[in-house]
């Protein structure tokens, strides 16, 4: 399927809703009507805050976990609404949910990275949604696959849905890291290039983990163009019924917002413009060079391969692989260059370096 042409802009959603920077925020769960009204109240006061994100349902790993109040919260939200005039986000799971979420008017709705994760489950809810124009908001896999992803988008996007977007809130991680989930940016990039006119909004909480990570990880969002943030805010988190150490108060929520800086994607300074357009074609004229010396680099790989082939020698030669990796990496040290990224560079060209000798031996066994 092509990119989609026709999807809606967030200021499309509703008045006054993509103006500046947009902000769903609000608890993780809906607790009380009380906390709700409170969340909602103290929230509210901050212009960039469109609507208000609580869950009435939570998908949780444990049973014994607070799973959500469910349908009566509903009835919350609605209070908030004629209260505040934010508009109103829930997570729906099921047909059953996108029914109530439906009877009591909520504005938008989202499907967690479980839901993602499952055609099934994703088969039933479009069902459920193709007869309304209720915006959905599409959270990411648990693991990073941009196809699965997509595929979600799709089946939504065929059921006449124009209302979309993507919400990007990281990827589980297999070893501990300093975040709850894995940002792993390069897949918000290249879902923003295969549907360009897809809004994109970021979920700095659950890609944090704890609070004091959520202001760094959503200003990062917002260098790579994210359209929008939905960020947990609690009038008390402590005390919060899930996921309490990533939520931030209302105060800690208004500090953050007052920091962040959402920047234009281009300017009209004609000067920044006319040195910006130099620079890329320094950029351009680099890039042609390093894939010329990587054609040469890998016709150089055959060669040896071919060398190795006619003495009976492995293709696989651990101490000048290990030699490589230590001058390259020390080299590149002193150039300045990240360590990290330079070693999966590395690793990437003896990968297809070992793969470009291999398909020698394999054309040779082909050919007799």
């Amino acid at each position: 399927m092509k990119a989609p042409k026709d999807l809606y802009r967030l200021d499309q959603w509703y008045e006054g809703f993509g103006q500046g920077l947009m902000v769903i925020a609000g608890p993780c769960s809906a607790e009380t009507r009380q906390q709700v009204l409170q969340a909602a109240r103290e929230i509210s006061v901050f212009r960039q805050v469109k609507a208000l994100r609580a869950g009435i349902w939570k998908p949780r790993t444990r049973p014994d976990s607070f799973q959500g109040v469910g349908e009566k919260a509903l009835a919350w939200l609605q209070e908030a609404r004629a209260e505040t005039g934010l508009r109103m986000a829930v997570e729906v799971a099921t047909p059953a949910h996108v029914e109530m979420a439906l009877k009591y008017e909520m504005d938008m709705v989202w499907l967690g990275a479980r839901t993602t994760s499952n055609p099934f489950s994703l088969q039933q809810l479009t069902a459920s949604l193709r007869a309304s124009q209720v915006p959905v908001l599409i959270k990411n896999p648990v693991n990073p696959d941009i196809q699965l992803w997509i595929g979600a988008l799709e089946r939504l996007y065929q059921a006449g849905l124009r209302k979309l977007a993507a919400v990007h809130r990281g990827f589980y991680p297999y070893e501990p890291t300093s975040y709850r989930n894995l940002p792993q940016w390069e897949m918000l990039i290249e879902l923003k290039r295969q549907w360009p006119e897809l809004p994109i909004i970021c979920d700095p909480s659950h890609i944090a983990g704890e609070s004091s990570y959520v202001g760094e990880i959503a200003q990062q969002s917002l260098d790579l163009n994210a359209d929008g943030l939905m960020i947990e805010a609690h009038p008390n988190p402590p005390e919060a019924l899930s996921d309490p150490r990533q939520q931030l108060t209302p105060a800690q929520l208004g500090q953050l917002l007052d920091a962040l800086k959402k920047r234009d994607p281009s300017s009209a300074n004609p000067h920044f413009n006319s040195n910006l357009e130099n620079l890329r074609e320094q950029i351009d004229a680099i890039d042609h060079r390093m894939l010329d010396i990587l054609a040469r680099r890998m016709k150089t790989v055959r060669q040896i391969g071919r060398y190795k082939k006619q003495n009976q020698v492995s293709i696989l030669q651990m101490n000048r692989w290990q030699d490589i990796l230590t001058n390259r990496l020390a080299r590149g040290q002193k150039l300045g260059l990240d360590q990290e990224f330079l070693k999966k560079l590395l690793e990437l060209i003896h990968k297809e370096s070992i793969h470009q000798q291999r398909q020698l031996i394999n054309q040779d066994k082909t050919d007799s």
